[in-house]
Order: C-alpha cells, then structure tokens, then sequence
C-alpha cells in the first residue's frame, strides 16, 4: 500500500484499524470521527481487536486529546467487548457550545 495516496473509507460510523499500521491512527482517528460528524454521525465503534492491547491503549490515548469526544467505553458482547471501543462525539452545535 502506498502511504502517500489518500484511503477512502465509507463513512458509516464503524472504523475498522486492521488495515492500518500503527503509525497511521494518530491521525486517522481524528479525521474519520471529523467525517462522522459531518455526515451526521455522533456514536462510533473504532475496531482495534482484542491483541495484547497496545492498540487498544493507543486509541484511548488519542480519544483522550479530542475535544469531541464527549465519552468512549469498551463495547459490549454484540459489539466486539474488549476488541472494540465505543465513541460519542459532540455535534457542531455541542462543540461551539461547549467551548
């Protein structure tokens, strides 16, 4: 895969990092949830798989830092438990408020 061209994800509030090197979610994260917020979408599931957790840990790290993220858990049974994190975002309307 060449790092240089743009990916194009479909905008449908599941993000799937299997695909992606590490390297690559410090700002794949923030650009996708920024997507989802345009397109009206304002709670994400981010896959991470379940792994040693070192993904896991660095997704959180990120979500941590965003000014959008209202509140993010591990999901449930059905969602991917452990393997997956749940994210609410603000609306534009929520993050103007807020700030």
């Amino acid at each position: 895969m060449n790092s240089n061209k743009p990916v194009r994800l479909t905008i449908d509030g599941t993000l799937d990092l299997h695909t992606f090197r590490p390297a690559e979610i410090k700002h794949l994260i923030p650009d996708y949830l920024d997507e989802c917020r345009k397109a009206g979408i304002y709670h994400v599931r981010i896959i991470h798989g379940k792994g040693t957790g070192t993904l896991r840990r660095s997704v959180h790290a990120i979500l941590q830092r965003l000014d959008e993220v209202v509140s993010y858990r591990l999901a449930g049974e059905d969602a991917g438990s452990w393997g997956a994190t749940l994210v609410v975002i603000s609306s534009d309307k929520q993050r103007k408020i807020a700030k």
